[in-house]
């Protein structure tokens, strides 16, 4: 079947093969932007281009100009009510798409062609507002080749030229750019915020936020897209410290946790108090965009992460935050202590706002406190015996760790501690810090990341949004804030070793890894590998880079005005290379034309002057006449014709090299007979 779709394509005049190429180029080009634009837009143009085809191949003639008012009518219509607007990011991608493909309907010229190439050109630099990963510059590249292509043919002489030798052109004209675009990407100076996609640009993105519904990060834990990478300088820790600090939430209103908004005078807010002790761990972390002013660092981090572009301040409960949202890939170094504390050692009034319980919620729970109490005593002495006892209470009692635990009433601590018996980590820290807090113990839920794993191909430590972890950390005196992990006493191996519940395989990974269990594994560290490099050295090359690079090309203390002369001067070198090689290949023309050529110069010569642009049919008819019928003219003859069709016919095997030898095996007459 594809060979009889191949032979029939071949056979198709050439205005409707180029057509076609053109066609599927362009649907690529919109392929890439399915997942930015409206489901409309997408059939739309699938259906523009499916008619245009149908039109080429049926010889029929286009749309007059009320069909096509009507559509962009229809195109201008649905974008406003999609988006409330033709201005903007998402809307003008809508129409630019959408009108690259009504562009279609009236290509009847070259100028047309070349109005939809360059059309697609810039639609296709509008794809890197949504994404720049690896896989999305492959797709690209794909398409930015696939137009060249077909700009070349659109040039190439008449007659059937073949895609391929198209290809290859546009191939060797991407590769001579080439060398200028290193040069470009290397050394234009990196200019912040120009340098960078607008805020928006990864608009949709999930993760953390500064508020916990229950059930939320069991949503996120069937995300398994990467939230951040780590690089460790030495060996890392033990998974027991592998926590990233997230947003704290101190705040519960019966249904969700937010970040505590004191009410108290600053004089009396609580302050970090942070203090370490034992060896640090040094180490790089490189974090896709969230949209959200705040960074991961592994507990406890006292000093700011070193950061360009960023400026980076610790709240009092231990959480970095920047000055404006993350919208773009950011590298940055930490130092962090496993072991350290925190907090006010004594009880202050700003504690207090740490034990509050919204009226009227899990009834209960608090009755469970009050036998607690009971039984271990009152008084801040016995706080640590109590948590103990909840701790003993989630190992004991049936409890269990499960990724779909079903929906959660209003009473959520209540349904969890008495009725369900079951959760993801945020149903447990939730019903631990409400038991802890009917115990009069001030309790806060932190939110973050745990664990992670290492990619055996690069040595990265890759930490997705399905390791997001919510802990618990209560107020103890003479020790401050203490982390306790409620999960790691239901499932002790969530936290030991590292596993985490994970969401069931579609079919084709599950039988990729059915057939081969590391198959899979070892395919998608690749992969992860390969982007992680596309982000640490093309996605990051930043003006700290540029320096380092001017520094290592022996300049001591790198300016912008030495990364400019550098620029300029490899610029100049690279336009007086590709003048040397102009005038080269002014000598270098078709090889078929060269042959013609020789052909009429030798012509001349004996005293025939066709002309400079005859076809070989034409200048064997001038032949004829001039050299009347002899066994040189009707062999020149045949040679000319059989130049001809290796040029123009569909069917024709003729190779140049055998044109060339048989050019010297004809006899040419004396220059002074006829």
């Amino acid at each position: 079947m594809l060979r009889r779709a191949a032979q029939t394509l071949v056979q198709l005049p050439r205005e409707t093969r180029d057509t076609f190429f053109m066609l599927a180029v362009i649907g690529w080009v919109v392929l890439l932007q399915v997942g930015h634009i409206p489901w409309w837009c997408t059939l739309l143009s699938g259906a523009v281009l499916a008619a245009r085809a149908t039109l080429a191949l049926r010889g029929q003639p286009l749309p007059g100009w009320s069909w096509r008012a009507a559509l962009l009518a229809l195109t201008l219509g649905a974008t406003w009510l999609t988006h409330d607007s033709l201005l903007g990011r998402d809307a003008g991608v809508t129409l630019i798409v959408a009108l690259l493909a009504l562009k279609t309907l009236e290509l009847r010229a070259r100028r047309d062609a070349f109005v939809v190439f360059f059309l697609a050109f810039f639609t296709l630099l509008t794809h890197f507002f949504y994404s720049q990963s690896l896989l999305s510059a492959i797709g690209t590249v794909l398409a930015v080749l696939g137009l060249l292509t077909a700009l070349v043919n659109a040039h190439l002489p008449v007659g059937r030229p073949p895609l391929a030798q198209s290809a290859r052109i546009a191939a060797g004209m991407a590769l001579l750019g080439a060398p200028l675009m290193l040069v470009l990407f290397l050394l234009f100076p990196r200019m912040e915020p120009l340098w960078s996609l607008p805020s928006d640009g990864m608009s949709g993105r999930s993760g953390l936020s500064e508020q916990m519904r229950v059930g939320q990060i069991a949503r996120l834990a069937l995300d398994e897209r990467i939230a951040l990478r780590i690089r460790f300088d030495g060996a890392p820790p033990a998974p027991e410290y592998l926590y990233l600090r997230g947003p704290v939430l101190g705040d519960f209103d019966g249904t969700e946790w937010r970040a505590l908004r004191s009410s108290l005078p600053a004089s009396m807010a609580l302050t970090a108090d942070l203090r370490v002790t034992g060896a640090a761990l040094h180490y790089e972390v490189t974090l896709e965009p969230h949209l959200r002013p705040w960074l991961f660092v592994l507990e406890a981090t006292p000093q700011a992460p070193l950061l360009a572009g960023h400026e980076a301040f610790m709240s009092s409960d231990l959480q970095w935050h920047t000055r404006r949202p993350i919208s773009e890939l950011l590298r940055y170094r930490a130092v962090s202590y496993p072991h350290f504390a925190h907090g006010p050692l004594r009880l202050v009034p700003a504690l207090h706002e740490h034990t509050r319980l919204p009226p009227g919620y899990n009834p209960r729970t608090l009755a469970l406190a009050q036998t607690l109490r009971q039984q271990h005593g009152f008084g801040s002495q016995a706080n640590p015996a109590l948590v103990q006892a909840v701790l003993e209470r989630l190992r004991s009692g049936g409890y269990s760790y499960t990724l779909e635990p079903g929906l959660f009433g209003p009473h959520s601590a209540d349904e969890f501690w008495f009725d369900r018996r079951e959760g993801f980590c945020e149903h447990i820290a939730s019903a631990f810090v409400l038991l802890m807090r009917a115990l009069d113990i001030p309790a806060r839920i932190v939110t973050g990341y745990l664990g992670g794993e290492l990619n055996p191909v690069d040595g990265f430590w890759t930490v997705r949004q399905s390791d997001a972890h919510a802990w618990a950390e209560v107020w103890l005196r003479d020790q401050g804030w203490v982390r306790v992990d409620p999960t790691a006493s239901v499932a002790p191996q969530r936290i030991g070793t590292l596993q985490r519940l994970r969401a069931p395989e579609g079919a084709l990974a599950g039988a990729i890894r059915t057939l081969n269990p590391t198959l899979a594994t070892q395919l998608r560290a690749l992969w992860e590998a390969a982007n992680n490099r596309w982000n640490q050295w093309v996605l990051k090359h930043n003006r700290e880079r540029q320096f380092d690079l001017l520094k290592s090309l022996g300049f001591a203390s790198p300016s912008w005005a030495d990364l400019a002369k550098l620029l300029i001067a490899l610029v100049l070198l690279l336009g007086l290379a590709g003048a040397a090689w102009t005038l080269w290949q002014r000598q270098q023309h078709d090889p078929w034309l060269r042959l013609l050529q020789r052909s009429r110069q030798r012509l001349q010569g004996h005293g025939l002057a066709p002309g400079a642009h005859l076809p070989p049919r034409a200048l064997a008819q001038q032949v004829q006449q001039h050299f009347g019928d002899n066994e040189f003219s009707r062999s020149l003859c045949r040679w000319l014709l059989r130049l001809e069709a290796q040029r123009y016919s569909a069917h024709s095997s003729i190779e140049l090299a055998t044109l060339r030898s048989e050019y010297r095996q004809i006899v040419w007459p004396s220059k002074n007979t006829r």
